[in-house]
């Protein structure tokens, strides 16, 4: 296989990912809504059998903050994978070193280290939720990979500082000749 085929194939990966990461999130969103505005009851099933029913009789402040860290995150991963999508776009393989590129992987890292530090403060929420004895589901399908995405967040972040690198020695042989 070419790079040309495999960039594309990672093109139609990358927007299936994004497609299933929007639709994750709009389904939890819209499961939301309709648990604190139309029926209680659908807190026992916002997503995929997510059943926060407990919390939300519990307290309902502590409800909306979990759904809201879920709901967060969720989108954060729809826009790192939108992300992406635009360095697809943007980049130009003849002169693959730009600043519009350069940008957009440094986006993605601060976003992926945003993802993971917001996961790491949602793994403690509901830890203390926990200890406080309320019962919540396995929630680390939502929360866990906190520390996953820090280190992938560091890495791209190292990545996008070769990359800027990239764009100096790219821009001194276009002054040299």
């Amino acid at each position: 296989m070419t790079t040309k085929q495999i960039l594309r194939i990672m093109h139609v990966l990358v927007w299936i990912a994004f497609l299933g990461t929007c639709v994750k999130t709009g389904a939890i969103l819209y499961s939301f809504f309709v648990s604190l505005f139309i029926n209680s009851e659908g807190a026992k099933n916002l997503y995929m059998g997510l059943d926060l029913s407990a919390l939300y009789n519990y307290n309902l402040r502590h409800y909306i903050t979990i759904v809201l860290y879920i709901i967060c995150l969720s989108a954060l991963k729809a826009f790192i994978t939108y992300l992406v999508i635009k360095i697809f776009l943007k980049i130009n393989f003849t002169h693959p070193f730009s600043t519009n590129v350069s940008k957009l992987i440094a986006k993605i890292s601060y976003v992926t280290l945003g993802v993971g530090a917001l996961a790491l403060i949602g793994i403690i929420y509901s830890d203390w939720l926990i200890k406080k004895g309320n019962t919540l589901p396995d929630l680390h399908e939502y929360f866990g990979g906190a520390a996953d995405y820090l280190f992938f967040g560091g890495i791209i972040f190292i990545i996008s500082q070769v990359f800027n690198r990239g764009i100096e020695i790219q821009s001194e042989n276009e002054l040299t000749v």
